[in-house]
């Protein structure tokens, strides 16, 4: 698939079917996240891949979205924040969560190539997936992925047009200015 097709067909499903993927290429798509932009060279991204039902279970309710409990995989991704902290200080915090979100991408982008489909969950509780997951206290977790094959019609997307979001120059610039031309 064309980068430009997997970045515009990708969207989020809240309903899948009850066929589990093949967890080989679950991990394909993980891999992918491994060539995301790190900080220093500094990984700090981490992904657990959960195929045991009841803990599925407990991260939907630690989400309240019990959609989550109808895959039969889901990906937690988390970020070991040591290192970068130390590397980088308060800066710090600002590149984990851009790393994170960078990994992140790479992984949908993947998960729409392979024909799977998922939902970014960034709300829930974060002790209840920490207990689940045995995942010690200085981790952060970034998100939750339920990953399987989507069960919906894709909807045409609701696209915002790209002067809305683009300025030039300076904050709030809707236009280029032209270039200065050199008297000769």
């Amino acid at each position: 698939m064309e980068l430009d097709k997997a970045i515009q067909k990708r969207h989020s499903t809240r309903k899948f079917k009850q066929k589990a993927p093949d967890w080989k290429d679950i991990i394909e798509c993980i891999n992918s996240a491994r060539f995301a932009p790190m900080a220093g060279n500094n990984y700090s991204v981490k992904f657990i891949l959960i195929k045991d039902k009841e803990t599925i279970q407990k991260l939907a309710d630690a989400a309240q979205q019990q959609f989550i409990a109808q895959t039969s995989y889901v990906v937690a991704v988390c970020s070991n924040t040591t290192r970068t902290l130390n590397l980088y200080g308060e800066r710090g915090k600002s590149y984990l969560k851009q790393q994170a979100g960078a990994a992140v991408q790479n992984f949908l982008l993947k998960i729409e190539e392979k024909g799977l489909a998922t939902c970014w969950i960034g709300y829930f509780v974060d002790y209840l997936v920490k207990e689940a997951l045995k995942i010690p206290p200085e981790i952060n977790i970034e998100a939750i992925f339920p990953v399987g094959y989507s069960a919906e019609k894709l909807k045409p997307k609701r696209k915002i047009d790209l002067d809305n979001i683009l300025y030039f120059d300076k904050y709030n610039q809707k236009k280029m200015k032209p270039p200065k031309t050199l008297e000769v």
